[in-house]
């Protein structure tokens, strides 16, 4: 086990440097300045789309465009926004805080672009179902000579897309706080998700749709009760996330002096493993949706990272920074040590209910990914065999370290961000092209 978790770390450190990180951010960047910054122009027009207004059952596509984002969501608001945040901060200061909203903002447009694409060129399965996502909108968009990316998409998204992140950091709270033991909570876990998931993607929309809504609301009204207690601290905890933004010493755990490439680093490493704009995932899942407008998909799916990354994350800072709460060995023990000081000792229980409805509710999710990912590679007869390695993951990953959780799942999403973006950067004026003729002809 001692070389399995070597061989993960220094994997992660070869997939993750400066060079990624600009991609990610550089890509961004070029997507908002060449859409003329769409994410904050359509929002009224984005809401309308969400509550039903341009839904057509005739319309190719398996799900409705709010089910779409919220089966998106359920798989980026999760433990990445509540484990990921008090991580990033341990490591990174609060000044990691500030990259993760670079990110967060940059990201929207870079989803944008992908979840246009991943209804633009889909694809029919052997049942003629149309199917969509990155592999998809690369082999169809850019020709068979660009097949070798999307393979490479496909076979790291099986690994990134595995709930090995929720179960893990479920199992390390049950146990920290409640000694429920971790054979047991992967068990439960297992059971649980493979009852939802053998239904197919309907019916992980129709579940989503009504989970995800109560978790954050629920989330949102914890969180205010802690931040609110400590309301004369935030003017100062948001003058330390700026001015430790550029690599000064952290507040919560870190090393003093730190550097600003670490900063720099965990801040847009963590932004991607929560909100994953550009990694990919999020295409596969609006590439579901039942729609003839691509546009129409991608002003939906931008939502996603401002509500992840600039709402939750930021809420889980300010509730760990105000707390004040030692770094610790996990990051999900961290954070409800956090709300748990903020909430007169019922935010244990709180917290418990909320992370266990974000771990299921992104393990579900997640399924839908890794299968997509399999049954591209070895077909619909062969492809649906690899639910037994996903479920069999949940129960693995929840007797396995912190550490090689999540450096096993940061080189996967490495090596997934590097097609979505080349992909997307290489078929963007289709999108821009696209994005004119949709405005002019809704008026917008």
């Amino acid at each position: 086990m001692e070389a399995f978790d070597s061989f993960w770390s220094t994997a992660v450190d070869y997939a993750w440097g400066l060079p990624l990180v600009f991609l990610l951010i550089g890509s961004g960047l070029y997507f908002l300045i060449a859409s003329r910054f769409t994410p904050f122009r359509a929002l009224k027009h984005t809401f309308n789309i969400l509550r039903g207004k341009y839904d057509h059952d005739q319309d190719p596509g398996e799900i409705t465009h709010f089910q779409a984002l919220t089966a998106a969501l359920s798989a980026t608001i999760g433990m990445g926004n509540i484990a990921g945040v008090a991580i990033a901060i341990t490591l990174g200061g609060p000044g990691a805080v500030f990259w993760m909203w670079v990110a967060g903002a940059v990201g929207m447009a870079t989803k944008f672009f992908t979840c246009t694409l991943a209804t633009m060129y889909r694809k029919k399965d052997e049942h003629g179902v149309e199917q969509g996502g990155p592999m998809y909108f690369i082999e169809v968009g850019l020709g068979k000579k660009f097949k070798p990316l999307a393979i490479m998409f496909a076979i790291f998204g099986m690994i990134g897309s595995l709930a090995m992140f929720q179960s893990n950091q479920l199992a390390k709270l049950l146990d920290a706080h409640w000694s429920i033991s971790p054979w047991l909570t992967g068990i439960v876990a297992m059971i649980i998700v493979g009852i939802v998931i053998l239904g197919g993607v309907a019916r992980v929309g129709q579940v989503t749709s009504k989970v995800v809504p109560a978790m954050v609301i629920l989330y949102f009204v914890s969180a205010m009760i802690v931040i609110l207690g400590n309301y004369q601290e935030i003017p100062q905890l948001f003058l330390s996330i700026f001015t430790n933004a550029f690599g000064t010493d952290a507040v919560v755990g870190g090393a003093a002096g730190m550097a600003f490439k670490t900063v720099l680093i965990t801040g847009v490493k963590r932004a991607a493993f929560s909100n994953e704009a550009g990694i990919g995932t999020a295409p596969m899942a609006h590439g579901a949706a039942k729609t003839k407008e691509p546009v129409r998909e991608g002003l939906v799916a931008m939502v996603g990272p401002f509500l992840d990354t600039h709402i939750v994350c930021t809420l889980t800072a300010l509730v760990i920074l105000s707390a004040g709460v030692g770094g610790g060995s996990d990051g999900v023990v961290m954070t409800v040590n956090a709300f748990d000081k903020g909430m007169f000792g019922i935010g244990k229980l709180v917290l418990a209910i909320v992370i266990t409805l974000f771990s299921i509710s992104t393990m579900i999710s997640y399924s839908y990914y890794s299968l997509k990912c399999s049954r591209y590679l070895f077909g619909s007869k062969f492809g649906q065999y690899y639910i037994y390695v996903y479920l069999a993951s949940i129960l693995l990953s929840a007797l396995w370290t912190q550490d090689t959780v999540i450096n096993i799942l940061d080189t996967a999403f490495a090596l997934m961000a590097f097609p979505t973006l080349v992909g997307t950067l290489l078929l963007s004026p289709k999108v821009i092209a696209a994005l004119k003729d949709y405005f002019v002809r809704m008026k917008i």
